[in-house]
């Protein structure tokens, strides 16, 4: 591969970029803080979903020290919905290390990016690389399409051998002069134009140097390893009124939703039926000794997660008096929404 080639593809990158790219705000900023919030909240997030989100936590947290001094509970209920509550999480802790080792000014340095939480090598990248021109090459899902079509790279994208092929394809491709540029033009292309199916590459300004068009294997490009299994859950949520209280719980334990609030809950091996939910000692354990228990099924949702599909039945619980444990909160149920909760809680109590 010569360096002439590799400069004519970034040249016919960002030329096709200054042409057909999108107009989000994040674009038109070199303030790190802004790109870093846009780059977390758009992992695993689709750029029409996030883009509200984005726009709402810019306006709620205008700056590293204002987003460091917030209560964790606000940031999770203010992502409430996007999925992938550690992300939420960690951009909470990282804008405390911000203030807390580099006086609450963003770092400049690569190094110094990468070590903050949450913070992986691709956005270390964008983020020195859009703020301020650092020459370090952006590798994401995106990116691994392109690169995979146009070389004709046969290494599975979720191997450690692909992983490092294509890191270091997309440092070599690199203008440098031009870093932000480039790692912008590179992933819009791959959203727009290199699309996963059906890509347009007849009218493609990189077809002429494409491998896999000019073999006719577009749709075999980028190899996968294989999928993770994905793993079935089953959650009895017990919707427990007590007057114009309901009851939460908070999710602690290292598992999905942590530090999320939700209803109380019985997770079990199987569906079970309400006589055998009723027969758990967890279940039993719940309501004590309380006088009178109603119970009534109201519905049942299938949520589905990266490599988890949970299949959760609702139920309404009526007692008229309980002791409440540790693990449980009391509030009324029109404070309920205050409450950072899962997005399948959330459609749960929407219907309510």
């Amino acid at each position: 591969m010569s360096i002439q080639k590799d400069l004519r593809l970034s040249s016919i990158l960002i030329k096709w970029y200054n042409d057909n790219k999108r107009d989000l705000p994040w674009r038109d900023t070199t303030d790190p803080y802004i790109i870093w919030i846009s780059e977390i909240i758009l992992q695993q997030t689709r750029v029409d979903q996030g883009y509200n989100y984005f726009l709402r936590f810019i306006q709620r947290f205008s700056s590293v020290d204002v987003l460091a001094k917030a209560d964790e509970s606000e940031v999770l209920k203010l992502w409430q919905g996007l999925g992938y509550y550690s992300r939420a999480r960690n951009l909470h802790a990282a804008a405390k290390m911000v203030t807390d080792n580099y006086g609450g000014v963003f770092p400049y340095e690569y190094k110094n990016v990468l070590s903050l939480k949450g913070v992986g090598e691709y956005t270390a990248a964008a983020i020195v690389s859009f703020a301020y021109n650092e020459p370090y090459a952006v590798v994401d899902g995106n990116v691994y399409r392109v690169l995979s079509r146009i070389f004709a790279i046969d290494d599975p994208i979720d191997s450690t051998k692909g992983k490092k092929v294509f890191a270091g394809l997309a440092q070599e491709l690199l203008d440098e002069k031009h870093a932000g540029l480039h790692n912008q033009a590179i992933m819009e292309f791959g959203a727009l134009q290199c699309v996963p199916v059906s890509p347009d590459c007849e009218n493609c300004p990189a077809a002429s140097l494409c491998l896999a068009y000019a073999h006719d294997k577009v749709r075999l490009y980028p190899v996968k390893e294989g999928k993770q299994k994905v793993r079935n859950r089953y959650f009895n949520y017990l919707d427990i009124r007590v007057g114009d209280n309901m009851l939460l719980h908070k999710r602690t334990g290292k598992d999905i939703w942590q530090n999320l609030f939700e209803l109380p809950l019985i997770e079990s091996e199987k569906q079970l039926t309400i006589e055998e939910l009723q027969k758990e000692n967890r279940f039993k354990n719940i309501f004590g000794n309380s006088a009178k228990v109603h119970i009534k099924y109201i519905v049942e949702m299938k949520h589905i997660l990266s490599h988890q599909i949970i299949y959760a039945s609702f139920y309404k619980v009526t007692v008229n008096n309980i002791e409440l444990s540790n693990n449980y909160i009391k509030v009324k149920v029109e404070e309920a929404d205050n409450y950072p909760v899962s997005r399948l809680v959330h459609k749960y109590l929407e219907k309510m």
